[in-house]
């Protein structure tokens, strides 16, 4: 039943005026739909997710939302030059280098929203470019 469902993510925000800014000026994406106290993003990749106000926002530690790309570092140089700023890591299976680490087959590097989500943005890795680790 559940692998013919669609799936997307929900992120909170406390101040949505201020999230959908982040999201359009240094993502680039603007909202598909609105209600009051919701946005929602969608596009032809695919990709859903929404955004609802809620005093909660900023408290989860985790990565709340994860994107997909075939060329990490021309997307981190463009969200850099955005004014995004990438975390940087290092504890017990995980240090990152510029912001970015390889997990598993994948490179990855994670950011924050103005309303304290964290995001990670991955490309999957190759097997030559693996051993070339």
């Amino acid at each position: 039943m559940l692998s013919s469902l669609t799936i997307y993510t929900v992120l909170p925000a406390r101040d949505l005026d201020r999230a959908r800014a982040f999201y359009r000026d240094k993502l680039g994406l603007e909202p598909t739909m609105e209600k009051p106290g919701m946005l929602a993003y969608s596009g032809p990749s695919g990709y859903l997710f929404q955004l609802y106000e809620t005093d909660a926002a900023g408290t989860s530690q985790n990565t709340q939302m994860g994107l997909s790309t075939a060329h990490l570092d021309d997307d981190m140089a463009e969200l850099r030059g955005r004014g995004v700023e990438f975390e940087e890591y290092d504890f017990v299976g995980l240090k990152t280098d510029n912001g970015i680490t390889f997990v598993g087959t994948e490179r990855s590097a994670w950011f924050k929203d103005t309303e304290g989500n964290t995001i990670c943005i991955s490309q999957t890795v190759d097997e030559p470019a693996l051993a070339a680790r």
